[in-house]
């Protein structure tokens, strides 16, 4: 398996102290991305939560996931979370080790209450004994945040005190491009007032020794909660895995309302879903991969959108007009491009290989951040796209109106169908998936031909490439990209 190292460093570690005033939650920054380039430790935030034992449980959430394998548990190195200031907000995020859920903590600006709140992103250093601090805030305990080192701790300090080097799996990073579109399907499926959203939550099983509980489910709204039910039917929604949501046990008690979001139902298929809980002044968000075995790498969803010559054209304007808006307007997008709101879209999916855009489902709309790892790999390292240039390259495909043929290097003949845009293969891969796991390799390649794509184009780094300079050592342990 190709990996990156994840190279990250701290002017010292990320506390809770005592203080006059309360205590003081100093979470350290490292590297990160601002309107003004490239900083080693920035500063977002000073000032008071305003629902400190809140928040304190929801960055455990965060924690929880980001160190969690839900399939095939085993003990894993994890990657600290990573912190957007779009402005008017904070969103912490994070991934687990198995690829198969993305978390998100969003702090609102009613969750604040201090100083303008800063634009970039970064990772924190989020400790084991900060863990346990954090774990023993209790309701009446002013708490202080701080994102970003003391002014001190800039000053007297001569490099960096604490530093750390997580192996990450190019399919963790093709995860995070993947979890944002797959989102971007999603509409409001059902929300469930507060005491109906702790006794369903409760309800849900906790896995077994191997880490799953059995499969997917699949709940459809009933009066004001959520009742099982045995078949997809319309209106229902897919619960892969259903012990992947214990991290929203953290935030339970002080739980508002919970929201599902979801697909719209096609057949029998497993779908992935996100389980938003609204908070006092903050979200916190669960997205699940459609099965507790599968992470959100090989879903698909970008390679419509990274087989396109004009999407990467796109993506270099697009990212121009990019402001670390908290919500990205296709519209205004649009307006300000000159391009149509599709093209702005496949390039927003384009961004997003390189960690340049995420999605919120509850404001359905992209968000602007910069992830810290090198742009252009969750292209480069995909088989599938490789594997649709080679063919293109190779004069493999041969088009006769909607249907194409493509010759694998065997000799055998794929037969790719157009239907109204959608196509489909004779190939095995489609016959096993059927376009839930996105294009085969054939479809993909009669679709760059189709497109009129530049076969002498190769698999270079999609738009920022050099955007992240610094953020990572790379070293390549062999595989397929898988």
């Amino acid at each position: 398996m190709t990996r990156s190292l994840q190279a990250v460093a701290y002017t010292r570690p990320s506390a809770l102290r005592s203080a006059p005033d309360g205590r003081r939650l100093g979470l350290e920054t490292s590297r990160g991305a601002t309107p003004t380039g490239i900083e080693d430790h920035p500063t977002f935030f000073a000032g008071f939560l305003t629902s400190p034992h809140v928040a304190a449980a929801g960055l455990l959430a965060v924690a929880d996931v980001a160190a969690a394998r839900y399939y095939q548990p085993q003990s894993r190195a994890s990657l600290d979370p990573v912190v957007t200031g779009n402005g008017d907000r904070l969103r912490f995020e994070s991934f687990s080790g198995c690829g198969g859920v993305y978390a998100r903590l969003d702090v609102l600006r009613t969750g604040l209450d201090g100083d303008e709140i800063g634009h970039g992103t970064t990772n924190v250093d989020v400790n084991n004994p900060l863990r346990e601090a954090l774990s023993r805030i209790g309701t009446d305990d002013p708490l202080h945040l701080r994102v970003g080192p003391e002014e001190m701790a800039v000053t007297t300090v001569d490099g960096p005190l604490v530093e750390k080097k997580v192996p990450l799996p190019d399919r963790w990073l093709r995860g995070f491009a993947e979890a944002q579109v797959t989102a971007a399907g999603f509409d409001l499926r059902a929300e469930l007032p507060a005491a109906e959203a702790v006794r369903f939550l409760r309800s849900l099983p906790r896995g077994t020794a191997r880490g799953t509980s059995g499969g997917s489910r699949w709940v459809v709204p009933a009066g004001r909660g959520l009742r099982p039910t045995t078949r997809p039917v319309p209106g229902a929604v897919c619960l892969p895995g259903p012990e992947r949501l214990i991290a929203l046990q953290r935030v339970l008690r002080h739980a508002t309302a919970l929201r599902v979001y979801g697909p719209p139902v096609t057949g029998d298929t497993v779908a992935a879903g996100a389980w938003e809980v609204v908070l006092p002044g903050m979200r916190l968000t669960l997205t699940l991969s459609p099965d507790a075995s599968r992470g959100f790498s090989g879903e698909g969803g970008v390679l419509d959108a990274l087989a396109t010559d004009e999407s990467a054209e796109d993506a270099e304007l697009i990212a121009v007009l990019l402001a670390w808006e908290p919500r990205v307007d296709v519209g205004d997008l649009a307006a300000a491009s000159g391009l149509p709101a599709e093209r702005v879209r496949a390039a927003l999916v384009r961004l997003g290989t390189s960690g340049r855009v995420g999605f919120d489902t509850a404001e359905a709309a992209y968000f602007h951040r910069e992830l810290p790892y090198g742009a252009g790999r969750v292209e480069r390292h995909n088989p599938r796209l490789r594997s649709a240039r080679a063919l293109v390259l190779a004069g493999a495909v041969a088009l006769d109106g909607a249907v194409g043929t493509v010759t694998a290097e065997d000799g055998h003949p794929h037969r790719v169908r157009d239907d109204a845009g959608r196509l489909s293969c004779s190939c095995l891969w489609w016959a096993k998936y059927r376009g839930g796991r996105g294009p085969c390799k054939h479809a993909l390649a009669v679709r760059m031909v189709r497109r009129g794509a530049r076969t002498e184009r190769g698999g270079g780094p999609a738009p920022g490439g050099g955007h992240h300079d610094g953020f990572l050592e790379v070293r390549v342990d062999g595989g397929d990209g898988r």
